[in-house]
């Protein structure tokens, strides 16, 4: 799922916004260019510089450019923007470093055989309603996700747990390998030992006192999901405008300390507007568009972080179905059958110039979908580059029988048959148009007939309901993807991923996938050995195009300071804070 949506937007602005008074908002301040990094350069002590300049009743605001869904209790929610926000609301047990490790968050853990593990919470940790967090919390999450009623997108991450399939079936009245042993303890025994089971658990309580008198049914659409919200974060909700603003507030119990920002609004912005609302001031913090980079960079009171992130850019075909009942995709839609096809659309891409021009020259060029800063990346010299190479392109389609047999401009597929590429992009800002044309005149300049499906991009959420629902409009798409600290890439590739959404289904690629998760694979050599064979084969065979890697960037308003960013996003809210 890609947290990374960037956006093009372009206007003028006075200096008189720069220079503006200060109050208790971050926005409206000039003031100096100091993270934490900064800090310790300087050679100040960073608690007493930090003491001296808190204004403790600051309010800040950050930007969204698109309209979440509304789902605010995590395991309910499957889009971007929707996790964006719930960062701020809600904690999970276990968290990652910066090697993407997973270490303790909320509860350390102890196994001798990883198939049984031991979980200790932390003591003491409320609720926003004021309940104190306990192991049936957690025991309720599960078992609502768990549950033959539950229609959100997390079955995956309880599936392995021992019990789930018949506790879903209706055969059991609990997820037998979740015990509860007391208030902050749990035992939790999967079917079988993985190198992954940590990775793949869902570790975010619900608040059982909230939610336990709903049926799971109704949940998704009950005013505690959508509307008041309570989770365990350094913020809570006291109002959300649909479609406008969330605003949050300090919770003051908050387990790691009191956070020391007042306020937090999320506000809703218009693409066409956020960058000139963070340049007035009216925004402190916000992901950018790299077109943006050059004009931020000129502003003194606002500066731009980078970070190297978890997500890229692909082309998705679609192949297929998805099977509820079976719970896998099925092969049952062959126009993009051909090896031959998807490999001439790859090299007709020219896809530096497509960074250069829509996305600032700051992505990385990949082969493979697996982001270079995981471990089991594959040398570039073991697979296909699939360089820009239009002449190449013709060739491939010439062989696999993609010729014009009608002197239209346009190729014919081998039966003789008019053959269109239906290619759908969601909304967003210019940036995404000039992109999604792009790509489409590249197909169309080896006389693949493009057009747009819908004649225009679709709304996000609208987007991504036709995807999940298999709508048969959506039969190549731009897709984004954000994998998570474990490499592995079952998530979107395996037969059995719900968000599979080009639903292929290849028997090799199951079984490496498979295999990477086996006990074999504790070896970490052996692990990658095995996700190099698998990079290999989707190399070859190609489901998915993928286009770059992209890089994240934050415009960032000088007052607030204290953020930190790093390859999973932005965390550790408690610790920002705004300068007098």
């Amino acid at each position: 799922m890609n947290r990374k949506l960037l956006f093009l937007l372009m206007f003028a602005l006075s200096l008189v916004f720069v220079l503006a008074a200060c109050s208790d908002s971050a926005s409206d301040d000039d003031g100096d260019d100091a993270d934490a990094a900064d800090t310790e350069d300087t050679g100040e002590d960073d608690g007493e510089s930090e003491g001296d300049n808190v204004n403790e009743d600051a309010s800040i605001t950050y930007a969204i450019d698109q309209a979440p869904e509304g789902l605010f209790i995590d395991g309910f929610a499957g889009s971007a923007i929707d996790a964006q926000v719930n960062d701020f609301i809600h904690v999970s047990m276990l968290t990652t470093n910066e090697e993407m490790e997973y270490v303790p968050e909320l509860a350390d853990w102890e196994t001798d055989d990883n198939q049984e593990y031991t979980f200790t919470l932390e003591e003491g940790v409320h609720w926003h309603n004021g309940e104190e967090l306990t192991m049936e919390d957690w025991q309720f999450a599960i078992e609502v996700i768990a549950d033959p009623d539950y229609e959100g997108p997390r079955y995956g991450y309880v599936q392995e747990i021992e019990g789930t399939e018949e506790y879903r079936d209706g055969e059991a009245d609990e997820v037998s390998g979740f015990e509860v042993v007391d208030d902050y303890t749990a035992v939790i025994t999967f079917n079988e030992p993985k190198v992954n089971n940590l990775e793949n658990l869902w570790t975010t309580p619900m608040p059982k006192a909230e939610l336990e008198d709903i049926p799971v049914g109704d949940m998704m659409e009950a005013p505690e999901v959508r509307e008041n919200p309570v989770g365990l974060g350094p913020f809570q909700v006291t109002e959300i405008v649909e479609g406008e603003s969330i605003t949050l507030e300090r919770f003051d119990d908050y387990w790691e300390g009191t956070p020391k920002i007042a306020e937090l609004q999320i506000r809703i912005i218009d693409p066409s507007l956020n960058l000139g609302a963070l340049q007035n001031g009216e925004v402190d913090i916000m992901e950018i568009n790299p077109d943006d980079i050059a004009e931020l960079e000129g502003l003194d009171h606002v500066r731009v972080e980078e970070q190297a992130g978890l997500g890229y850019s692909y082309i998705g075909f679609r192949m297929g179905n998805y099977d509820e009942d079976e719970g896998s995709a099925v092969d049952d839609y062959d126009k993009y059958d051909s090896k031959e096809l998807r490999q001439a659309m790859f090299y007709a891409i020219d896809r530096q110039s497509i960074i250069d021009a829509y996305l600032a020259g700051t992505a990385n060029i990949v082969n493979t979908p697996i982001p270079s800063v995981h471990w089991i990346v594959a040398d570039e010299s073991e697979l296909t580059q699939y360089d820009y190479d239009p002449d190449k392109a013709e060739e491939l389609l010439d062989e696999a029988g993609y010729v014009d047999t009608n002197d239209d401009g346009y190729r014919e597929d081998p039966d003789g048959n008019e053959f269109v590429v239906n290619f759908s992009h969601f909304a967003g800002s210019s940036a995404f148009e000039g992109r999604a044309q792009a790509l489409m005149q590249a197909w169309e300049d080896v006389g693949l007939k493009t057009e747009l499906v819908t004649g225009q991009l679709i709304e996000f959420n609208t987007f991504n309901e036709m995807k999940e629902n298999d709508d048969e409009n959506i039969e190549v798409f731009f897709g984004s993807w954000s994998v998570g600290a474990d490499p592995d890439p079952s998530g979107l590739w395996h037969s059995t991923a719900e968000w599979n959404f080009g639903r292929w289904l290849n028997e090799e690629s199951d079984e490496l996938l498979d295999e990477g998760l086996s006990e074999e694979s504790f070896d970490e050599e052996h692990r990658a050995d095995v996700y190099v064979e698998w990079q290999k084969l989707f190399n070859e065979e190609l489901p998915g195009l993928p286009l770059w890697e992209n890089v994240d960037l934050y415009g960032i308003n000088n007052q607030l300071e204290g953020v930190t960013i790093d390859a999973v996003g932005l965390r550790d809210f408690h610790e920002w804070y705004v300068t007098e």
